[in-house]
């Protein structure tokens, strides 16, 4: 359970754990992006596992957000770029809307992420995939 919630151990990385477990996201999203079925049913295994094993890691870490735990980034960043144009602009820039989202935390993702357990790990940074998504459907096609 904790070599999933810490990506295979990426997690322990001493040097942005939280952005690293974003560009997994962002790999997987970007390898799946040929179908919107694949890519949907890819997101929504990434959350279903990151819901079974961040809460319980957690817990036996005695830590109620580990940074360890990078699950949770991986669902957000895929949330953030799913069902949109697979372009290297799209992507960039979703990534760099989802780490800035899930960084700040801006209402309701500060909120959400006091949610206990599980939810409170995963469901932020849900939120921040969801934001930046709707964020980068909102932008100027000429932008991206």
């Amino acid at each position: 359970m904790k070599t999933i919630a810490t990506v295979g151990g990426l997690g322990n990385s001493p040097v942005a754990p939280g952005t690293l477990g974003s560009a997994v996201g962002l790999v997987i999203a970007w390898v799946l992006s040929g179908s919107m079925l694949y890519q949907s049913i890819g997101c929504l295994a990434v959350i279903v596992l990151a819901l079974w094993s961040s809460g319980p890691t957690a817990r036996s870490m005695n830590d109620p957000d580990p940074q360890s735990v990078i699950i949770d980034e991986v669902a957000g960043m895929m949330v953030a770029v799913v069902a949109l144009p697979a372009t290297w602009p799209v992507y960039g820039i979703g990534f760099l809307l989802f780490r800035l989202l899930d960084i700040l935390k801006p209402p309701p993702i500060k909120q959400i992420q006091r949610l206990p357990g599980s939810w409170g790990i995963v469901l932020d940074d849900l939120a921040a995939g969801l934001a930046a998504n709707l964020i980068l459907r909102l932008l100027p096609h000429s932008l991206l």
